[in-house]
């Protein structure tokens, strides 16, 4: 059986080359260290939410424009079969990310210190600060307007028309944060080593 052919063989698939590499590198620094295993999730989660982000914003947005337009083929298949299931992992990898991150924060003794931006944890505090924006965008604007844009949740044409816009501009909103936040995360690392930024 390929275990390519559905989405759990894949992923069982990937979690067990990534714990042979674990076994393979067994004595190369920090791959036993369970702060790792958080972020490692942490990043997983995280490439899934954005890479959804920017799946709307890219594809899915223009594309139900340019099918509303054209009337052909119509962007009832988009939003009936599509968005529903990729809004789904959407919003819950977005809270699976922030809850891993603020994991990895507490397990590194700084989720206070990152949060309150001391300067030990500013650089990552920032990226914890845009994710939780974040965070709060999708659960709180993007996912109520989404509901009743579907169809899933009852609303007046007028309702619905607001929300278009509300979850476009929250949705934006997340893609123009992400850029700094993805600069805070990757940037605490060298800073954290002791690099300068």
């Amino acid at each position: 059986m390929n275990p390519l052919k559905s989405i759990p063989g894949t992923i069982i698939s990937g979690v067990i080359l990534a714990l042979i590499m674990v076994f393979v590198m067994k004595g190369e620094a920090g791959t036993g260290n369970p702060i790792e295993w958080t972020i490692w999730f942490h990043a997983i989660v995280g490439v899934l939410w954005i890479g959804l982000l920017y799946y709307f914003n890219f594809v899915q947005v223009p594309g139900v424009g340019q099918a509303l337009a054209e009337k052909e083929p119509g962007p009832a298949a988009i939003n009936k079969y599509i968005a529903p299931r990729a809004l789904a992992w959407f919003r819950w990898a977005a809270l699976l990310t922030w809850l891993s991150g603020a994991a990895a924060l507490w397990k590194l003794g700084i989720l206070h210190a990152a949060f309150t931006l001391q300067p030990h944890a500013a650089v990552i505090g920032v990226g914890a600060w845009l994710g939780t924006i974040m965070l709060l965008n999708v659960w709180g604007i993007i996912w109520p307007c989404q509901k009743r844009i579907l169809g899933m949740k009852e609303a007046s044409p007028e309702k619905i028309a607001k929300c278009k816009v509300w979850a476009l501009m929250a949705s934006r909103t997340n893609t123009l944060l992400s850029i700094p936040m993805l600069l805070a995360m990757t940037a605490s690392t060298f800073h954290n080593g002791g690099m300068p930024l």
